[in-house]
């Protein structure tokens, strides 16, 4: 006897579906990312390199399009792809922000798409998450104060974050080469949340001096962040990947990335660094995941400088799709597309 035949469908989630199932809020990311990073321990994925797309017109590093897949094993089985653009002059050209992504998620038995939806909220506040989970476990306890380097959507989302997650949080030391920028970037944030003091920090270096937690959220090409601006304790988050000096590498305590193989790479720092053999995977205290399971200890001193490069996972983007696919279904939200018309 013979299956009955099932209609190929797409849930289409926009932007504003993603909001309405609370992903303009934290915690499902990090929840979410959790339970990714241990799956990545545990090696219940599958995650080729990503590939960088470039063509002649791109001529600074953050103009790209990357193409992200992923299995995720698990309980909930399932594959996707983020498709992923940026270019630099999108915000001064366009008035539109630098990135823009959208995910596909497959059914992991039948390899048939099943979803599509907006990446761009995803992508950022799933980076913001990742912060946060290696802030549990990076950062000294009751921390109070945050830099955060860089005042665009993604600092946004990476401060939005931190401050919900951590209420011991009072101060955030901001800077950007943009003083509207950053003048915008505090005034939303002081009336957000106004038991929060929002310092404008007259350089990079006056805010992370001043910082136990530090977030780079730049497009910078060339590092500048050195390692004696850091006080003892304090632990950065190197979201944007190029802004920390080599040195901080070698004398930091501790670094971390969330994955090796995808940080080794694309002559970002730490690729540089192993190509010049002053740095290697031995020398690496561990993989996020390791931490998040237990295999691997986070921060074991009050005085450790710890360093966290994440790259930037499929499965990140994966594991929180999933999560607002399910979410979608069950709460019916978003639009059904038929796959053959």
């Amino acid at each position: 006897m013979t299956s009955p035949t099932v209609t190929p469908n797409l849930l289409y989630l926009n932007r504003n579906d993603l909001i309405v199932l609370g992903g303009d809020h934290s915690q499902p990311y990090v929840d979410a990312i959790v339970d990714g990073l241990a799956a990545h321990a545990r090696g219940e994925y599958v995650q080729p390199l990503k590939p960088y797309l470039r063509w002649p017109t791109a001529d600074h590093i953050a103009d790209r399009i990357i193409a992200m897949p992923c299995y995720l094993g698990g309980e909930r089985p399932i594959a996707g792809v983020k498709w992923v653009g940026s270019r630099q002059h999108n915000p001064s050209l366009f008035g539109l922000e630098r990135a823009s992504a959208v995910v596909v998620l497959n059914d992991a038995e039948t390899n048939y798409p099943i979803a599509l939806m907006e990446g761009g909220l995803l992508s950022g506040m799933r980076t913001a998450a990742i912060t946060a989970v290696a802030t549990r476990y990076l950062a000294r306890a009751g921390f109070t104060d945050v830099a955060g380097i860089g005042c665009g959507p993604i600092a946004r989302m990476q401060v939005q974050t931190l401050l919900e997650q951590f209420p011991s949080i009072e101060r955030l030391h901001l800077f950007d080469l943009s003083h509207a920028a950053a003048d915008a970037f505090i005034t939303e944030f002081a009336a957000r949340f106004p038991n929060k003091e929002f310092v404008l920090a007259i350089s990079a270096e006056a805010a992370v001096r001043a910082a136990d937690v530090i977030v780079t959220c730049t497009v910078a090409d060339a590092p500048y962040l050195h390692f004696g601006w850091l006080k003892r304790g304090a632990f950065v988050s190197n979201v944007s990947i190029m802004d920390v000096c080599k040195e901080v590498y070698e004398k930091a305590d501790k670094v971390v990335v969330d994955d090796w193989d995808q940080s080794n790479r694309e002559k970002k720092i730490i690729n540089q660094l192993v190509l010049e053999g002053r740095f290697s995977r031995e020398r690496l205290h561990a993989e996020l995941g390791q931490i998040v399971v237990g295999d691997r200890p986070g921060r074991e001193s009050e005085e450790e400088i710890i360093l966290l490069n994440p790259m930037g996972m499929a499965l990140d983007d994966i594991v929180c799709a999933r999560h607002f696919y399910h979410l979608a279904r069950e709460r019916g939200v978003g639009v059904q597309l038929p796959l053959y018309g």
